[in-house]
């Protein structure tokens, strides 16, 4: 089954264009990186099939239906419902707690304060945070606060997660912890897209999506790719 798919792509910002015609899909279960130098445009078309920011032209599709980008009370469904975003920088709440921070999304949901929080508390504890829950942002490090943001990406039970260069910010020790994480969810079923700079971890993959000046120059799966 097709999750996501674009045809012909375009961004422009003044005269300026940023992605040039992109056609592009991913399937159900797939775990898929996009690839590229700064500028290339990874960044951008992470965000047009995130529905966070409409194209200039072509169509974004979501499970066959072609998106409305005028539509935002339908986008903000299709993302609370369907889309999990997780993004170099965290953007955890800071008076709030892990749990809390998870719940969040969940309580949007209609869902009450009690099952929201035992959602929470469950998707930490499967995440090898069982005993930080009640900690604030600041009191965890950098991968423990970047699985916290996996789990409030994972809080409505989404189709796909996206995400976008989920480890620039961390260590060697904390960027192996948030693949694993990401390679265990896929192993369940999730639909991963992620925007890397890694080359190490792209090979993690199940497919490579290269991109150069607004362009796809390459998409193989990762076990095909030779540099």
């Amino acid at each position: 089954m097709i999750v996501i798919k674009t045809e012909k792509i375009k961004k422009k910002i003044k005269n300026y264009e940023i992605l040039k015609g992109i056609d592009f899909q991913v399937e159900k279960g797939e775990f898929v990186s996009i690839i590229g130098a700064s500028g290339s445009g990874k960044s951008s078309f992470l965000y047009i099939i995130g529905l966070l920011d409409p194209p200039t032209e072509g169509e974004v599709y979501f499970k066959g239906s072609k998106i409305d980008f005028k539509n935002q009370p339908k986008l903000a469904d299709i993302r609370n419902r369907h889309l999990g975003f997780v993004f170099q920088f965290h953007y955890l709440l800071p008076e709030f707690n892990a749990y809390e921070n998870v719940m969040i999304p969940i309580i949007k949901q209609g869902i009450s304060r009690k099952k929201a929080k035992e959602r929470a508390v469950y998707l930490l504890e499967h995440l090898g945070l069982g005993d930080k829950i009640e900690r604030k942002p600041y009191e965890m490090s950098g991968g423990e606060q970047q699985r916290v943001a996996i789990a409030r990406a994972l809080a409505n039970n989404p189709d796909v997660i996206l995400a976008d260069e989920p480890t620039g910010n961390l260590d060697s020790k904390n960027t192996e912890i948030v693949m694993e994480t990401f390679l265990k969810l896929n192993n369940k079923g999730i639909t991963i897209v992620m925007v890397t700079h890694e080359m190490d971890l792209a090979q993690r993959t199940s497919r490579i999506v290269e991109m150069k000046d607004g362009q796809i120059i390459k998409d193989v799966l990762s076990a095909d790719l030779r540099y």
